[in-house]
């Protein structure tokens, strides 16, 4: 596919979620299209349509440029509209940005398909792999097989959606193989707070946005269950040295230097220490199960979904598939925690 990148000022962006990282994105967007040449003003975003304390959450998001359920105390620009109707969202965008819970993709897509611009190009925010689909997928890999081979970049890296919207400083990391595609994405997110680097290991820089949510899961525990800094840093190195022997084995191409990008260390250590994944586990383990983490999803997070478990769960089926549970015992002792009852404070046992 042909790069994207002209010298009129007529490439139309969407956004296709809305919840916490994607209202962060939004503004980062919103606030760069309006000072390059290359995009409309207009950036349209994708909500799932609530009600909160009745009014309609897109009518929030227009009127009062805030997203009061997943971000609130942070202005949005006025050039993001918000729009409930996905078709609407993307008619006539050049460019789709994915970012919304990796278990909705392939049903996002079912939607869009037959109705994208010819030469349309997408970027995937989304932390995540699926194993429904007859071995394990890469999020950028669904969303290219789903949309007629549609290029499809990746952004991952150390970013708390809520510290990216308050503008303090951090990097992320841009995996596109095809370079000018590459360029595009560092004009649409690069800013002085929020700084972009560019490689076309894409792979890799995918790979590592999803392993890292079940190291942070594991972080979690020993958080919960008071194990101490000497403990909790073996046991990210322990997830760390999987996640690196899991992209050697089980995709072509992996840069060893990718690892030390935003998208790999600094991720693993920002999500171990202070995301979502890391604080529900941490419960989990403070309450020796006795909630489940699907019930401490729901009573913690407002909305937004764990990935850590879940990929936990996809990785599983692949390491069953090809006998190779024992070479990740971190990955499989996180599975068996949340899916087969393991008693946490087995953790350390396992691995």
């Amino acid at each position: 596919m042909a790069g994207l990148l002209k010298d009129t000022r007529d490439l139309r962006v969407a956004i296709i979620g809305s919840g916490n990282w994607g209202s962060a994105v939004c503004k980062i967007i919103g606030n760069n299209v309006v000072q390059s040449e290359y995009f409309q003003d207009e950036v349209r975003m994708w909500v799932y349509e609530e009600l909160i304390d009745g009014r309609k959450l897109t009518d929030i998001i227009n009127q009062d440029h805030e997203n009061v359920k997943y971000l609130p105390g942070i202005e949005l620009p006025a050039n993001v509209v918000a729009v409930p109707d996905l078709l609407e969202t993307t008619a006539g965008a050049d460019i789709l940005v994915f970012v919304l819970p990796h278990q909705f993709v392939t049903g996002i897509c079912q939607k869009l398909k037959g109705h994208l611009k010819e030469g349309a190009c997408a970027i995937s925010l989304i932390k995540g792999v699926d194993a429904s689909h007859g071995g394990l997928k890469l999020v950028s890999s669904i969303i290219h097989d789903s949309l007629d081979n549609i290029d499809v970049s990746v952004l991952m890296g150390a970013n708390i959606a809520n510290e990216v919207a308050r503008e303090n400083f951090c990097e992320a990391t841009i995996g596109a193989r095809n370079e000018k595609n590459g360029q595009l994405y560092f004009e649409l997110f690069h800013t002085k707070y929020f700084r972009i680097t560019v490689t076309k290991d894409a792979a890799t820089v995918e790979i590592c946005g999803a392993l890292k949510n079940i190291i942070a899961v594991a972080a979690g525990f020993c958080d919960g269950l008071n194990y101490g800094s000497n403990t909790k840093a073996a046991v990210i190195r322990i997830g760390m040295r999987e996640m690196l022997n899991f992209a050697k084995q089980f995709y072509k191409g992996v840069e060893m230097a990718t690892f030390l990008e935003s998208c790999g260390v600094a991720d693993v250590i920002t999500t171990c220490f202070g995301g979502r994944n890391k604080r529900v586990s941490e419960e989990y383990a403070k309450r020796n199960g006795s909630k489940s983490i699907e019930e401490l999803e729901n009573e913690m997070l407002n909305g937004q979904k764990l990935q850590g478990p879940l990929a936990a769960k996809e990785v599983h089926v692949l390491l069953k598939e090809k006998g190779e549970e024992a070479n990740f015992p971190l990955f499989t002792a996180v599975y068996r925690i949340c899916y087969e009852g393991l008693p946490v404070q087995q953790l350390l046992a396992e691995i």
